[in-house]
């Protein structure tokens, strides 16, 4: 025993440290503290009548934002019927310039007829994303002929337009990227930013000087920190014609920066797509530049080929990315199939057709010109859109609190005479937008007639409005 004891200490000493030993001793005595403590009741009942007092005046927000008296969305126009060269707004048939039927391919018989006969085969929709059981083979159709009518590698069919450039976008830019992107910008844009978590830098609607001010100070950024720079990925967006303002984009400058600076170039051309160029393929036929040189081409399919959804083209590697990547792609069902059918023989009649591209051109020209020659020009507005462009918009020189008030009256009486305009809304959202203007969309179907008459009852309506 005597023996055993020193050979003991000696073990112990050795393997077990001496600030395990008093460690352990002082976890022993709190664990004996928190066994033997008495509960603080007092304490704790007042931790809990301080807490029900928070509780008990706490005023949850409203799911819902109060909505303004006076907005649309109250008792927004109803209509029926068709929607084409006319349309029927609360129960009045007037001149239709509030939508968006470029090329007049709504009510054509031969599409109507085709997505008739979709609907026979197909039935209505096709009960599932693309990847789980919703391509058709009309989707794979239409891609195809997207893809060749671009004359790009390859093409991506979207469910809707809204989706389609609000995913793409995410679908490459990720946290940590820079986006330059015009001021003028559309919501769907927006919220593709706000889904890519990317830093926005937006320069100055169509100004690439401010653009490249831009550029040139985060090119001295990334000269301060080369590491850094080598994994920031930079991307220009901008659309063909804008949405806000109906201007066409400086194309060639916007193109010599991307190649001076190493931008990836994304284009939504929603509204360039079947009205620019000789034949409708958009802002870079009508620039002749090589398509080749545009990472990726965006477009919604709800203008000039009158159906629902949208589209991307591009290389067959950037676009594929988006079959795995696309959130609108993967996760909404796909387009139904007799929109498919309708969005693809518009398509096969605007490449077989190009004179309507040209015809297009024309009546945009001829109404440019008479709102330019218009008397409310200069007196009570400014004229915002490229000549060619189908989407004009007109600004009030003087903007005022009830200034959208004075426009919507402005509408209502031109629907009074038989034209049908529109105030274009705002999201709430919407950080960019423009100030409050009546939008002119032009269609394919009007004839120079219906042009005067449609400025003749603007005359007429803003005259009563701002004499008041």
């Amino acid at each position: 025993m005597d023996v055993i004891e020193p050979v003991y200490a000696l073990l112990f000493s050795r393997f077990v440290p001496t600030y395990h030993v008093h460690l352990q001793v002082l976890l022993g005595m709190v664990l004996l503290y928190v066994l033997f403590k008495k509960p603080d009741k007092q304490g704790r009942n007042a931790k809990i009548e301080n807490e029900l007092d928070i509780i008990n005046d706490w005023k949850p927000e409203p799911l819902v934002k109060p909505v303004d008296p006076n907005s649309r969305g109250l008792n927004p126009p109803v209509t029926k019927d068709q929607i084409g060269k006319h349309i029927t707004v609360d129960n009045v048939k007037c001149l239709n310039l509030a939508t968006h039927n470029y090329l007049g391919f709504v009510n054509d018989e031969e599409i109507e007829a085709k997505a008739v006969a979709a609907i026979r085969k197909y039935g209505i929709g096709s009960c599932g994303p693309r990847g789980f059981f919703g391509t058709v083979d009309v989707h794979l159709e239409l891609e195809e002929k997207l893809a060749a009518f671009m004359r790009t590698e390859a093409a991506v069919v979207y469910s809707y337009g809204f989706s389609t450039i609000a995913s793409a976008i995410p679908a490459y830019a990720k946290r940590g990227d820079i986006i330059f992107a015009d001021e003028a910008i559309n919501f769907p844009i927006q919220k593709g930013f706000t889904a890519s978590r990317s830093h926005i830098k937006y320069f100055r609607h169509n100004d690439v000087q401010h653009l490249a001010e831009l550029l040139e100070e985060q090119s001295l950024l990334d000269r301060k920190n080369l590491k850094k720079a080598a994994k920031t990925r930079k991307f220009l967006v901008i659309e063909g014609i804008y949405y806000k303002t109906g201007d066409i984009c400086p194309f060639p400058e916007l193109m010599e920066l991307k190649k001076k600076y190493k931008l990836r170039l994304f284009i939504d051309e929603s509204i360039s797509f079947g009205t620019l160029g000789q034949t409708g393929r958009g802002i870079t036929e009508y620039f002749n530049v090589p398509i080749e040189d545009v990472d990726m081409i965006m477009s919604s399919m709800e203008g000039s080929l009158a159906s629902i959804g949208g589209f991307c083209v591009g290389t067959t590697f950037v676009v594929e990315h988006q079959v795995l990547s696309g959130l609108g792609y993967c996760f909404s069902a796909s387009l139904p199939p007799f929109l498919t059918v309708a969005a693809t023989t518009a398509l096969t009649v605007l490449d077989q057709r190009p004179i309507l591209v040209e015809k297009l051109k024309e009546k945009c020209e001829e109404m440019d010109t008479l709102l330019r020659q218009s008397s409310v020009l200069g007196r009570f507005f400014k004229l915002s859109g490229f000549p060619r462009s189908p989407v004009k918009h007109l600004f009030p020189l003087k903007a005022e609190d009830d200034t959208t008030v004075r426009l919507e009256a402005i509408v209502s009486l031109c629907l009074k005479e038989g034209v049908a305009l529109t105030v274009p809304p705002f999201h709430t959202e919407d950080t960019n937008h423009r100030a409050p203007s009546i939008r002119v969309t032009m269609n394919l179907k009007l004839e120079s007639a219906d042009l005067v008459l449609a400025v003749s009852a603007l005359e007429n309506a803003a005259l009563s409005v701002f004499a008041r």
